[in-house]
């Protein structure tokens, strides 16, 4: 299978952790309510006590928009045998079209941010939204792989834009008093979305054809652009023009490419060969030409000045480990229970299901306990619960055992409804006001990394006890038996996998000390948002 193709095959397939994520990120932003002062809406005057008189219409439009996200992101995966085979192509151009919406749907999300501060949250949310459902209609009319490709391409670039706007907009609209409830409902509607679309994309494929799981989204973006356009509060934009830093958003995507496609083929090619080296070079080489531009930047995408905060540079560095630590769980866990337990996806996926359930219930507690603690201390706590199940799941034998593998799932996502919201609440408190759509997108594309580090290692993980080959029939339920040979190598690199997986944590716990110090030292105050919207950056 091909290198970046592979990663991204498991990247895309468990979105639903990704968005989990996000659904936890979301609460613990909005917990506090910091992230912009309520737009001015002619003839509405708005209070952070009262909030918005049309705030839980506002969260309906932000909800069906991340609804549709998460079932694309996982619709897609259960259709990608049809559509290769549909339309003649190439595995390797049928992977492009995960591979190009993960590339496109991280890399935007920093200038997203920029914009989202200088046009305003609602333009550039709603142009996600409506670039997304153009995106999504053009894949279902894709006549050959390489255009389906490119509007995959389309589609990451308006989920970027989309996800990058959603939280100001509800911070902007519900008092702190309603937060908590309005977020229960936001994540159920990513949970829904998890489920929904692999059972979706089983039934349209089976029935309709592989076109309709493109097609069946389009009516919900529809819906959600005509609403946020009627609905969402009023924006304006800032009078200076908007500048974005493509030079280091380019040099940002090199450095991540080259690192991932050489994680991933690493085993393959030889660490020490001269691609691989080759590899690491022009990753760290981009590194430091984007470290470097962004520092001259007047306007940087990336804006490194920020980390003289100490709250913020603790937090975006906890981010890193604990996204890698994490977000790979259930994908490790779909190769044991598939290959070497010989479950069928169906099973699988139901003994899976428990790292869904606590988050949604404890998230909120952990958004409330980081208002009155502060965030070091509920994160320190998820974390702790995350390294007790990573190291549960590392002693996994040959024989079922579903409290085995349920109880630390539980602990997981415990961990992940205490740590999360008061990681992201961190990040966004640590900023002036007009700042947080930069600082938003700083720390969506540092756990993306972190994600696709924790997919890259858990392939490595997989390869170093099956073939390639092999590894991908036995995530997709066609493998069929192992021999008792290769199903006992697969189990003993699934127990290290999850002892790395622990290792990462546990660095990222040590980290969370510095966010307790960063609380002691005061930030800088933030300073209040220009009246009439989005505030021009400084």
């Amino acid at each position: 299978m091909p290198t970046l193709g592979r990663w991204s095959f498991w990247l895309a397939t468990w979105a639903p952790e990704r968005a989990g994520a996000s659904s936890a990120y979301t609460r613990g932003v909005l917990a506090r309510g910091v992230l912009s002062a309520p737009p001015i809406i002619p003839g509405a005057r708005l209070s952070q006590a009262s909030g918005h008189p049309r705030r839980w219409l506002i969260l309906a439009v932000v909800t069906v928009v991340a609804f549709i996200g998460n079932v694309d992101a996982t619709i897609v995966v259960v259709g990608l045998p049809r559509i290769v085979q549909g339309l003649h192509t190439t595995i390797t151009t049928g992977l492009w079209t995960l591979t190009g919406y993960i590339i496109t749907s991280t890399v935007f999300l920093l200038p997203a941010g920029r914009w989202s501060d200088v046009v305003g949250r609602k333009r550039i949310f709603l142009f996600g939204v409506g670039l997304f459902g153009v995106g999504t209609v053009l894949c279902g009319l894709a006549p050959t792989g390489e255009a389906l490709v490119g509007w995959r391409l389309l589609q990451g670039v308006g989920a970027a834009l989309s996800s990058a706007t959603a939280v100001p907009l509800i911070a902007g609209a519900f008092p702190a008093a309603q937060t908590g409830r309005a977020l229960g409902i936001n994540s159920t509607a990513w949970v829904m979305g998890s489920v929904v679309g692999p059972v979706a994309g089983g039934a349209l494929v089976g029935s309709l054809g592989w076109r309709w799981i493109f097609f069946v989204t389009v009516p919900f973006a529809v819906a959600g652009l005509a609403a946020g356009a009627y609905w969402l509060p009023a924006d304006h934009a800032s009078r200076r023009g908007v500048s974005t830093d493509w030079v280091g958003a380019g040099a940002f995507t090199v450095a991540l490419v080259a690192l991932l496609v050489a994680l991933s083929e690493g085993l393959a090619w030889g660490w020490g060969s001269a691609r691989i080296v080759g590899l690491f070079v022009v990753s760290a080489v981009a590194l430091a030409g984007f470290t470097g531009w962004e520092l001259r930047s007047r306007l940087p995408t990336f804006d490194l000045r920020l980390l003289h905060r100490p709250q913020l540079r603790g937090a975006l560095a906890v981010v890193v480990f604990y996204s890698t630590g994490m977000f790979a769980t259930t994908f490790l866990l779909t190769f044991y229970l598939q290959g070497a337990l010989r479950l069928s996806p169906l099973d699988a996926g139901l003994a899976l299901l428990p790292i869904a359930v606590p988050q949604l219930g404890l998230a909120p507690l952990g958004g409330a306990l980081a208002d009155r603690f502060g965030a070091a201390r509920p994160v320190m706590l998820g974390l702790a619960l995350l390294i007790c199940g990573a190291l549960l799941l590392s002693r996994l034998g040959t024989r079922l055992d579903l409290a085995a593998v349920v109880l630390p799932l539980f602990l997981v996502s415990a961990g992940n409804g205490f740590a999360w919201p008061a990681l992201t609440k961190a990040v966004v408190s640590s900023v002036p006001r007009e700042r947080t759509g930069v600082a938003s997108g700083m720390f969506f594309t540092l756990r993306n990394v972190g994600m696709a580090l924790s997919f890259t290692l858990a392939l490595v993980v997989a390869e170093a006890s099956l073939p390639p080959q092999l590894a991908v029939r036995v995530f997709l339920g066609a493998g069929g038996v192992l021999s008792g040979h290769l199903g006992r190598a697969l189990v003993q690199s699934t127990d290290a996998g999850f002892r790395v997986f622990a290792g990462f944590c546990l660095v990222a716990l040590v980290l969370a000390v510095t966010l307790l110090r960063a609380r002691r030292a005061p930030e800088e105050a933030p300073q209040p948002a220009a009246a009439g919207g989005a505030a021009t950056p400084s």
